[in-house]
């Protein structure tokens, strides 16, 4: 009982205080309007050069944006901790680490998905991408898969909180990599074999092909298997961001080093 307080109420709590600065003034500029503009950027760019269609830009942006709170939120968890000198506390506490930070990624998986899923539906209606009725349930449960994925990916970034400075440019550079690597505005098979070959390794890249193909049309079950290697994808950072907090934690007691910032 006392670890699903901790991974129910302690992730709220933690997620509250993680956005206890954010008003609506601010929330709607920077995770509901942004979004819409470099969506529009890469549609009137796609036009111009005549590639892919409108739809190609709406779907590959407006999954990606999921990535945005999943990334920021989850690395702000360690590095705010660090800054307010309470990072010691939580990691003196004997509650288990599982629990503890898992329960924080709930709400971010919740925020990616209201982002992401906003960015989607007011961008569709912007530029005339008609999307068929029968793969909104799929794409919608491609946008939580993606949520999910990219929230263990910030699970990481939250980590390397331990051993970084400044977690907001890591974030912006993890952003960056996603939005050239992963398919969002160049088919993959015009990457170089390299990049094409890494995209596979990364959050979003399967997600995002499901997403296309069920609006292009495609049933559900044609692309269960991109979701199951999205999610596969997601766990693998999951585990991977468990591991280097132990490790990161261990040698910062080691080191005493928790409050350096």
């Amino acid at each position: 009982m006392t670890n699903l307080r901790i991974f129910l109420i302690g992730g709220l709590i933690s997620y509250r205080a993680l956005f206890s600065w954010l008003r609506p003034a601010i929330f709607i500029p920077t995770f509901l309007v942004g979004p819409l503009f470099q969506i529009a950027l890469f549609v009137y760019l796609g036009r111009g050069a005549h590639l892919e269609s409108d739809s190609f830009y709406v779907i590959g942006n407006g999954l990606e944006y999921a990535a945005l709170p999943c990334l920021f939120a989850m690395g702000q968890t360690i590095a705010n901790e660090r800054r307010t000198h309470t990072l010691p506390l939580i990691i003196a506490s004997p509650a288990a680490r599982l629990p503890l930070f898992l329960g924080r990624s709930l709400p971010v998986i919740a925020n990616g998905f209201v982002v992401s899923a906003f960015a989607l539906v007011a961008s569709a209606l912007m530029f005339g991408v008609s999307i068929p009725r029968a793969a909104v349930p799929g794409i919608a449960l491609a946008v939580l898969v993606i949520s999910m994925s990219c929230t263990g990916l910030g699970l990481v970034n939250a980590a390397l909180a331990l051993r970084v400075r400044e977690t907001a440019v890591l974030s912006n550079v993890i952003f960056g990599l996603l939005l050239v690597f992963c398919g969002v505005n160049i088919p993959l098979g015009l990457l170089p074999s390299w990049m094409a070959a890494t995209a596979g390794y990364l959050p979003l890249t399967h997600g995002i092909a499901a997403a296309r193909e069920m609006a292009a049309g495609r049933t559900f079950s044609a692309v269960a298997g991109l979701l199951g290697m999205e999610l596969l994808v997601g766990a693998a950072y999951l585990v991977g961001g468990m591991l280097l907090l132990a490790v990161f934690e261990a040698e910062s007691r080691r080191r005493a080093t928790l409050d350096r910032s």
